[in-house]
């Protein structure tokens, strides 16, 4: 009896690794994280020295969330990298294809939301819109990645909703949904998938 078990945990572990994307690694949260404090660290002292907020400051601070963006998926490539040659996997497979293209859909979808509203000067929802297509994009894309991916991403959407709520506290709700959320997450994941 107990060999059958041990077989048809063998035949689980096997087709979990077939068919969810085992190769995120926690350092990667971890490293998102620390991007966008340090990204809502300059927005912040950044947008309290320049009391009104004219097309040029607008420029550097889209340009400041692009520089997070950048750093965010370069850790992600970097450790998932390492994590996938650590256990002899390939990164960039068919189900990787599949977390990029539902991941993409609502994440370009709120990006051009939130520069309609910048254009239309109404940048005050950017925070909200873009933790709440995220956590749409992490949703999306959570049926091909570990379970704890679906619960980050319901918690950025109920931020989200709280930072529409409470406008004038968008990159506060920003901080925490893009910095210390990760930071959790990424320390839990961290934990419990790259050290077993």
């Amino acid at each position: 009896m107990k060999e059958q078990l041990d077989d048809l945990k063998a035949i689980r572990e096997m087709m979990e690794k077939s068919s969810k994307f085992l190769s995120l690694s926690g350092l990667s949260g971890i490293m998102a994280g620390v991007s966008a404090i340090i990204g809502a660290s300059f927005a912040y002292f950044y947008l309290s020295q320049n009391h009104q907020i004219g097309l040029h400051q607008i420029i550097i601070l889209v340009i400041v969330a692009l520089f997070v963006l950048m750093a965010a998926f370069s850790f992600a490539v970097f450790f998932s990298l390492k994590k996938a040659k650590k256990n002899n996997q390939k990164l960039f497979n068919k189900l990787t294809r599949r977390i990029l293209y539902n991941m993409s859909i609502p994440l370009v979808t709120g990006g051009i939301l939130s520069l309609i509203m910048i254009y239309r000067g109404q940048g005050e929802w950017v925070a909200a819109i873009t933790l709440i297509f995220y956590g749409l994009s992490l949703i999306n894309a959570s049926k091909f990645m570990m379970d704890e991916i679906h619960y980050l991403g319901i918690t950025e959407v109920v931020l989200g909703i709280l930072s529409a709520i409470f406008i004038s506290h968008g990159l506060l709700f920003w901080t925490i949904g893009f910095g210390v959320c990760h930071i959790i997450y990424g320390a839990i994941m961290y934990r419990k998938y790259d050290l077993s």
